[in-house]
């Protein structure tokens, strides 16, 4: 794994993937007149706009992930006219979007639940359409507690967005107050537990030198292999 790329060289690939997704989406037959719109910075393609059933989004999501370059793809997308319900856990004085329901143990103006999230969480099970763990796992001694409590809160096709720095970079040890190393080998531990059956499938899994990226679905039983290959070793 190399040093992360420099601010030119990140915002030219953001230029050629941003121009690859919008051509994907008005060239590719199965997504196109999908009402969608996308942006990228850092990798991540950003995707706003409307469309009518949850397997739309869902295969545009997944032609998206197979374009090289792409770290993430995030969304605000309305489904059937309803807006999706975020839920954005550790999130300090920051949301990742502004209409995100911030949550964190330390009362700042970004939250609306405070919560230690450590020791649970509460709300309903397959309350959330997506969650954010970003600069999160990395400060919990155990986060598969956490890592338990998304897969509870996430509908059948939500979406776990999870972002920490790799153990290879200087922001990792930099922080006193961070007591885990992560790789993107991490998530291959999440999604293949020893203790349970599988309960997370990989939608994008990456690093770009400095950060750990991984966009994951929750599920109930066997993740192909090949599924997995795709990221892991």
């Amino acid at each position: 794994m190399g040093a992360p790329p420099s601010a030119r060289r990140r915002r030219l690939c953001d230029e050629h993937l941003e121009t690859a997704v919008v051509e994907l989406l008005i060239h590719d037959q199965r997504v196109h007149g999908l009402r969608l719109e996308a942006t990228v910075d850092g990798g991540v393609v950003h995707l706003t706009g409307e469309v009518d059933r949850p397997a739309d989004l869902a295969l545009a999501r997944a032609l998206i992930g197979r374009l090289a370059g792409v770290l993430g793809v995030w969304d605000r997308v309305r489904v059937a006219g309803r807006a999706p319900v975020v839920l954005d856990l550790g999130c300090g004085d920051t949301r990742q979007y502004p209409d995100n329901l911030g949550v964190d143990r330390r009362r700042t103006p970004s939250i609306a639940v405070q919560a230690d999230l450590a020791v649970g969480l509460p709300f309903r099970d397959g309350c959330a359409d997506q969650i954010f763990v970003v600069h999160v796992l990395e400060h919990l001694v155990d986060f598969l507690p956490l890592v338990d409590e998304c897969h509870r809160l996430l509908r059948p096709d939500g979406v776990l967005h999870v972002l920490s720095p790799w153990w290879g970079h200087v922001n990792a040890v930099a922080d006193p107050t961070h007591v885990r190393l992560l790789d993107t080998q991490t998530i291959k531990g999440i999604c293949s537990r020893p203790d349970q059956p599988r309960r997370w499938r990989p939608l994008h899994v990456g690093c770009d030198g400095a950060t750990v990226f991984a966009d994951l679905m929750p599920c109930d039983g066997d993740v192909p292999d090949v599924e997995l290959a795709r990221f892991f070793d």
